[in-house]
């Protein structure tokens, strides 16, 4: 919904984040203290508050064309990345200047269409089912690290993606006449998101992580207004209020998950990213009235456990 999922834009192999689950940045240097424990309760509530910018998105998703909510909410984006960036050291000039741009550009389109993705999908769906699917892109991260990175995947990972997949068919349930078309938009979008976050690891061997966040958000925000535009209207006078807090909660959420990621390494915080989807089920449950089917709560924990493996034997990899 990765701006996640909104998801916002920092992401590694990791991460949520559309709108999506809130999504990791790229390797920031080692904390200098350990303050895990805080860290752990910034993106605790990260996740929560991603979940409501993903009831604000299907709220006006419901009432405006997609493409046009996606578009103002990167315009406040990108002006939060802007505000963001210049306070740092060397300003815009530096944040300018990568040695990557077409990547960097690429990188920036994915990821809103991504979110456009999953906003359509939260309208036609739901948030619970499209945030069950959606959780499969760590598998999809470890699936392509070999062939866009050049990094090498081991049987263990490699069985923990097969497990996976076989959550997403519980969840789909294919071949029982339930399974709509629709079905396969988060799918999508985890797969964009996936290779945002490869992309995004590609990058950071050249560009530090201000750079990347800097083009995320000014690239995005150039890419959906060119194509946002054409479906142009004011929104009601009510509905403003929902744009600001879809608004809000999306710089809110990104400025926390930075904090937390200069509290702590990913590894030790991506786990407590998947309780995004603990909130987007009581959200979706309580508020839009959506069925918690069995197969998806099924399948949804697969999906998950395979995704924390994958992330456990990356972790063992990286430091052994």
């Amino acid at each position: 919904m990765p701006d996640q999922h909104v998801r916002g834009p920092y992401s590694s192999s990791s991460a949520a984040g559309a709108s999506a689950p809130p999504p990791v940045p790229p390797r920031l240097p080692p904390p200098v203290t350990d303050r895990t424990g805080m860290a752990i309760g910034l993106m605790c509530a990260t996740a929560f508050i991603f979940a409501l910018q993903d009831g604000f998105s299907r709220v006006l998703g419901q009432a405006y064309p997609p493409v046009l909510v996606v578009m103002f909410r990167y315009w406040f984006f990108a002006a939060f990345v802007i505000a963001l960036v210049a306070r740092q050291p060397g300003g815009l000039k530096r944040a300018v200047r990568t040695k990557r741009p077409v990547t960097q550009i690429l990188r920036g389109v994915i990821l809103v269409l991504e979110v456009l993705i999953m906003v359509e999908a939260f309208v036609r769906l739901g948030l619970v089912e499209t945030h069950a699917v959606f959780t499969a892109y760590p598998l999809l991260v470890a699936a392509l690290s070999g062939p866009v990175l050049g990094e090498k995947v081991g049987w263990r990972r490699w069985t923990a993606i097969g497990i996976g997949f076989v959550g997403i068919l519980v969840i789909l349930q294919p071949g029982s006449g339930v399974m709509r078309i629709e079905a396969l938009l988060p799918f999508a979008a985890a797969l964009m998101f996936a290779l945002y976050g490869l992309l995004t690891r590609h990058v950071s061997r050249d560009d530090p992580p201000m750079v990347s966040f800097f083009w995320t958000g000014v690239a995005g925000a150039v890419a959906i207004t060119l194509v946002g535009i054409w479906d142009w209207q004011w929104l009601a006078p009510i509905d403003w209020i929902w744009m600001a807090g879809l608004c809000v909660c999306g710089m809110t959420s990104h400025y926390l998950m930075i904090r937390a990621y200069e509290m702590a390494e990913a590894s030790a915080l991506q786990p407590f990213a998947y309780t995004q989807l603990v909130w987007v089920s009581i959200i979706g449950v309580t508020i839009f009235g959506e069925v918690l089917r069995p197969n998806v709560v099924v399948g949804a924990v697969i999906v998950v456990m395979a995704g924390l493996f994958t992330l456990w034997r990356a972790r063992v990899k990286s430091t052994g």
